[in-house]
C-alpha cells in the first residue's frame, strides 16, 4: 500500500527486514543490549552513556538502516533469520483458485 503513495511523491519505499532488531543496538555507538520489556520506554547505554527513548532510539537505526541500503544496494544492512532458519518475507495469504 505504502508503494502507491511513494509513487505519487516521487519517493522510493525500502523495505527493512522483518526481525530487524531496531530499538536494541544503541544509534550512537551501536552496542547491542538484550531483550528489552516493552515497558522501558528510555535507557542509557552502558557502553557510551547516551540516554535515548526507545522510539527516537529504533527511527535512528531505521533511518541508517535505509541510509544503508540506498547507498550500498539492497543486500546491505544486517540480515537475520527467522527461528525456523528461513529469511524473513512478505507474508502473504494463499490464493485459491476459482
Amino acid at each position: 500500500m505504502p508503494e502507491y503513495k511513494a509513487d505519487w511523491y516521487g519517493r522510493e519505499v525500502i523495505a527493512v527486514d522483518r526481525w530487524f532488531p531496531s530499538s536494541k543496538p544503541c544509534s550512537a555507538c551501536g552496542a547491542l543490549r538484550s531483550r528489552t520489556p516493552l515497558n522501558v520506554r528510555t535507557w542509557t547505554c552502558e557502553n557510551c552513556g547516551t540516554t535515548r527513548g526507545r522510539n527516537v532510539n529504533a527511527a535512528r537505526n531505521l533511518l541508517a538502516a535505509r541510509l544503508a541500503v540506498s547507498v550500498c544496494g539492497a543486500g546491505a544492512g544486517p540480515r537475520r533469520r527467522t527461528p525456523s532458519g528461513q529469511p524473513a518475507t512478505k507474508q502473504k495469504p494463499p490464493r485459491r483458485e476459482p
